[in-house]
């Protein structure tokens, strides 16, 4: 498989795949595709179509194989942003928040990731529920805004607000933190909690969340 990722705010990811060659996603990420691109829709079982709603996903994967001689295929991104290319290999598995998937392989496997913290899980923004992918080939990724990445040294942290963590490697722990001080909290506009990386590993950060863009827009919306 060979990728291009083109556009500005709005990007595509276009693959082109050699025949039998196959790409997954998990719904409404085609944006076009040559003719003989052939689509198969299946859940997984019936393990995995519980863990996908009961974390909020779609229960189903759309899996697009090349029939008859090498195949194209575009994949879009919903929001402003970037699509990021992860590269995997066995023994290197990456952690990405929840809504984050675009498009993979069919190489790679797409798991349920469970926060070990109960903390994080209340008041971590996505939860305690991310996703883990693994295996071999090509992950795409969609990030809100731009995207920032830091390679931390063990025990470096970094201190990020609630929804702008795109991602991170499985060796990087992630806790909840309060923001200290009852009129910080109050007053301050940033809330009362942040989340805290601890290295070593990659961090992948997003600039504009789309939960902190509906949250701008909220007040302006009216309402009858």
């Amino acid at each position: 498989m060979k990728y291009e990722i083109r556009g500005g705010q709005f990007p595509v990811v276009i693959c082109t795949l050699d025949p039998n060659e196959s790409m997954i996603t998990e719904g409404g990420s085609m944006v076009w595709m040559t003719p003989n691109m052939h689509m198969e829709t299946s859940g997984g079982g019936l393990g995995k179509m519980f863990s996908k709603a009961f974390s909020g996903e779609s229960m189903f994967q759309n899996r697009y194989t090349a029939t008859g001689g090498p195949g194209m295929i575009a994949f879009g991104s919903s929001f402003p942003g970037k699509i990021m290319a992860i590269q995997l290999a066995p023994g290197r598995d990456f952690i990405l928040q929840k809504r984050s998937f675009l498009a993979s392989e069919a190489t790679v496997n797409l798991d349920i990731h469970f926060n070990k913290k109960a903390s994080v899980g209340i008041f971590g923004g996505e939860g305690f529920i991310m996703q883990r992918v693994s295996g071999t080939g090509m992950v795409f990724a969609e990030i809100d805004g731009e995207l920032v990445e830091y390679q931390l040294a063990p025990g470096q942290q970094m201190i990020v607000d609630t929804g702008n963590v795109a991602g991170f490697e499985p060796s990087v722990q992630i806790e909840i933190q309060q923001v200290p001080g009852l009129k910080n909290k109050m007053l301050g506009g940033e809330g009362f909690f942040n989340t805290v990386l601890t290295g070593p590993g990659r961090i992948w950060l997003q600039t504009m969340p789309i939960s902190g863009v509906a949250s701008a827009i909220q007040p302006y919306i009216v309402t009858s």
